[in-house]
């Protein structure tokens, strides 16, 4: 594998930092310090008041933290898992540490962007630029032009292109529908909180979506960076979608009250995502 020995050096810094500032963010987890702010928009937040995140709200602490559980225990050994395999020149390895990356780059994007500044935020920067590059240089040792014969004839393409489009769609109209009620009613959106704008529904709609609905259409159309795209959609979709759904369950004890239209869609493109993994793995060719 190019560029091997940088990859792996990124890739185990980002593994130390990510099991730094998820176990940090987890310190915390009594509400003992709670306590109420009047955002600029009248709202009412409850502020978690303690630990790394003190001057998050509850509701955005009991997502972190579920991100930072699911990043602990699933996220980091499968990240150091497909980097043994990719070194070892697996095809699945490779796939595998690209999707990974993705992960990691959209979760520490969004922790950079929206988390109230903390004394992690240079470690958030961090992890955020040595995801970009892992990914960059991952990306950069596949052979694109041999990629479609790593495939099997039998690969399911239309049913693949149809799990993107379905997460293209449903995470596009879930965001519209936020928005475009906060602009028709001229009030803030819903979960707005005492943040300044929507960093997840900003990074969804300006990179995920249209990524999901390009990579299924040059998957139909079975161009080789169709193959390449849906790696990262569901490889990335996969872990991001599990540390949603643990993010729903977390708010859901907490007593935080989420859409039933966002838990449904989430939970249930989770398990969809699960099942298009195990279809897109076996479609690869053995070794």
């Amino acid at each position: 594998m190019k560029n091997k020995r940088i990859i792996s050096i990124l890739v185990i810094f980002i593994s130390i930092l990510a099991t730094l500032t998820s176990i940090l963010g987890l310190l915390n987890i009594d509400h003992l310090n709670i306590k109420e702010f009047i955002s600029i928009t009248g709202e009412t937040v409850k502020i978690y008041g303690s630990g790394l995140y003190k001057n998050d709200s509850l509701s955005t602490v009991a997502q972190g933290q579920a991100s930072d559980f699911i990043t602990l225990i699933f996220a980091i050994p499968l990240l150091l898992w497909s980097l043994y395999l990719s070194i070892k020149g697996v095809f699945k390895g490779q796939l595998l540490l690209i999707g990974t990356l993705a992960y990691f780059l959209y979760t520490y994007v969004s922790y950079t962007f929206l988390w109230n500044y903390n004394v992690l935020f240079i470690v958030y920067v961090a992890l955020m630029s040595m995801s970009f590059f892992a990914l960059v240089l991952t990306i950069q040792t596949i052979d694109i032009n041999s990629l479609e014969k790593k495939f099997s004839d039998q690969l399911p393409i239309k049913l693949l292109t149809g799990f993107q489009w379905t997460i293209g769609l449903l995470i596009g109209l879930l965001w519209i529908e936020k928005i475009a009620s906060s602009i028709l009613l001229n009030t803030p959106p819903v979960g707005l909180e005492h943040y300044t704008t929507l960093v997840i529904q900003a990074m969804d709609l300006g990179f995920v979506v249209p990524i999901a609905f390009l990579s299924g259409t040059l998957l139909l159309k079975k161009k080789p960076y169709g193959y390449l795209l849906t790696s990262i959609v569901i490889f990335k979709g996969v872990t991001m979608l599990t540390a949603i759904t643990a993010m729903i369950i977390n708010m859901l004890i907490q007593g935080i009250t989420v859409s039933l239209v966002e838990i449904g869609v989430f939970i249930g493109l989770d398990i969809f995502g699960l099942s298009m993994l195990f279809i897109f793995l076996n479609g690869i060719k053995k070794e």
